[in-house]
């Protein structure tokens, strides 16, 4: 063992933490069994506010049931995939509650994917059910679930649970779908829940798609007991009151969502508000009335908040402690919020196949920054985490060395759906190599510097360029593609395309990003497109994407 081994081993960061923060855990099983702990504890407490509506932990505990108990009836089996295709609203929380319940295993899917990527998630996973939007069962989804192993769908429409119908973000209207069920007519059934299907704490609970560090979209399979660590570390070491409010700023079809507001909340007993999607001026509104203690989203949010005309200081009164995370956190942003607003934002470091966090600022701390880099520090790890820092040769590096970041902890999932040769790859001896570049201080304070794979970041979304330059290809003018991530004041990313044309052909930058634009979701699709006569290539003939990205320094 070398002395940087060493070093890694004895977690410096211990003495980082408080003595709550280090205290041995007891996760519970499952956040099934969360919920009906809640019931049993305080059954009439708000668990979903929903612009003016609210549903007790009572109540979601007996819709769920409804869910779960249609699901099995339909024939919904153990183990079996429900892909839930939903915004931030009461339906979405009902759907994965009834889908554990059940039995199933939930594949959260963005909305904003188009036909072609919800297709590959639906067959790659064999999800044998679908819970959407009834406007997008209607736009696409009914036609892409055709071609997939769907056979059970339900629909959703976000106007119900509440009755503000504000337009801001519900100006849409209701399309009954009458070849599929509605979920909440389910839900509100009365569908006794199956016996014996409850979750174990080794059983898959999600598959998380993500590109991760390498082309093909792969499903993480996070199991129940990676959810219930990540939950629990979160409700002992925030320092949140007790039936803390937190607010759903990330969305929760994203592990971080997922995880750090429904899990955390839910496990804490708390009340999760949800406000449909991002919109500055509703999440202000919703901090005014609902007084959060807890929110966590990428930088970009809060960037947008901050530029709201309408934001004051009030708005952020209520809050214990702020995170970020899934982009980067600028440090000037930090500083500026804060004397602006009042609170710190606290920065956090992780990834799907960790279940969200592996690393953050401890509420009672604030994050360095290097000053060599101006990096700001992503945190330090929990008690049970181990982070080490490795060169090309997989060999540790001394602290304050930039290598790949490497995880293991209760929090690192077993591996990749059905797929062996990608979980051996990234997964070796259950070690989680990230593919992200970065370096920890003798204090155990982690920075996270650069990405070791062409991965591009885009307001905390992964986009990976070979999926752009792979719709690029099929246009008739394209010759040659490539997709690099250059800086953006923004996003922290953006997507920008070098295309070379076909001999004879034409097209203009806002022609190839508009195609883009139709069969990719609006965060992959390259916002900037410059064409170039030839693009560069080594020797054999490969473009050099380092080069193209290099002329954006």
């Amino acid at each position: 063992m070398t002395a940087a081994r060493s070093r890694y081993a004895a977690k410096p960061w211990l003495d980082l933490l408080t003595d709550a923060q280090k205290a041995p855990l007891h996760p519970g099983t499952s956040l099934v069994h969360a919920l009906r702990r809640a019931v049993a504890d305080t059954p009439d407490r708000t668990f979903l506010a929903y612009f003016d509506g609210r549903l007790t932990y009572r109540e979601a505990d007996e819709l769920s049931d409804s869910v779960a108990g249609h699901l099995a009836a339909r024939g919904l089996a153990r183990g079996d995939r429900v892909a839930v295709i939903l915004q931030n609203s009461p339906h979405f929380v009902l759907a994965v509650l009834g889908a554990w319940k059940a039995g199933g295993v939930v594949v959260p899917v963005n909305p904003m994917y188009k036909a072609g990527e919800v297709g590959h998630v639906l067959r790659d996973a064999e999800a044998a059910a679908l819970i959407c939007s009834d406007r997008a069962w209607a736009a696409y989804l009914r036609e892409t679930a055709a071609g997939s192993p769907v056979r059970i769908a339900l629909t959703a429409c976000e106007l119900d649970f509440q009755t503000r119908g504000d337009t801001r973000v519900l100006a849409f209207e209701r399309q009954p779908a009458p070849d599929a069920e509605d979920l909440t007519a389910v839900a509100r059934a009365g569908h006794p829940a199956p016996a014996d299907r409850d979750p174990a704490a080794g059983d898959t609970a999600l598959i998380s798609y993500t590109s991760g560090t390498s082309g093909t979209p792969k499903g993480a399979t996070n199991t129940h007991r990676n959810i219930m660590y990540n939950a629990e570390r979160q409700r002992t070491g925030l320092g949140l009151p007790e039936a803390p409010v937190y607010f759903a700023l990330a969305p929760l079809f994203h592990i971080t969502g997922l995880v750090c507001e429904f899990g955390a909340c839910l496990n804490s007993g708390g009340t999760l508000v949800l406000a449909y999607r991002f919109e500055a001026g509703v999440v202000l509104d919703a901090f005014a009335e609902h007084r959060p203690h807890y929110t966590v989203g990428p930088s970009t949010a809060f960037m947008a908040l901050a530029a709201h005309p309408g934001v004051t200081r009030d708005h952020f009164a209520s809050f214990t402690v702020l995170s970020s995370g899934g982009a980067p956190l600028p440090p000037a942003l930090v500083e500026k919020f804060r004397a602006g607003l009042g609170p710190y934002i606290r920065n956090g470091y992780g990834l799907t196949e960790c279940t969200a966090p592996c690393a953050s600022v401890p509420p009672h701390l604030e994050a360095p920054v290097d000053p060599g880099s101006g990096t700001l520090a992503v945190g330090v790890p929990g008690p049970e985490t181990v982070v080490r820092v490795l060169d090309d040769l997989g060999e540790e590096v001394p602290f304050g060395e930039q290598g790949e970041i490497v995880v293991s902890g209760p929090q690192v999932v077993p591996g990749y759906w059905r797929r062996p040769d990608a979980t051996a790859e990234t997964f070796p001896g259950g070690e989680l190599r990230t593919g992200d570049i970065g370096f920890m201080d003798e204090r155990g304070w982690l920075y996270v510097v650069d990405r070791k794979k062409d991965m591009i970041n885009a307001s905390g979304f992964k986009v990976w360029p070979r999926e752009v330059e792979d719709v690029l290809y099929t246009h008739p003018a394209v010759r040659e593609a490539a997709v690099v991530g250059v800086p953006d004041g923004y996003r922290g990313e953006t997507v920008k395309a070098y295309i070379s044309l076909r001999p004879g052909a034409e097209a203009d930058p806002e022609t190839l990003a508009a195609y883009c634009g139709e069969r990719l979701a609006a965060y992959k699709y390259p916002r900037q497109v410059e064409i170039l006569p030839e693009l560069p290539k080594t020797a054999s003939g490969k473009i050099l994407r380092r080069e193209l990205r290099s002329r954006n320094d």
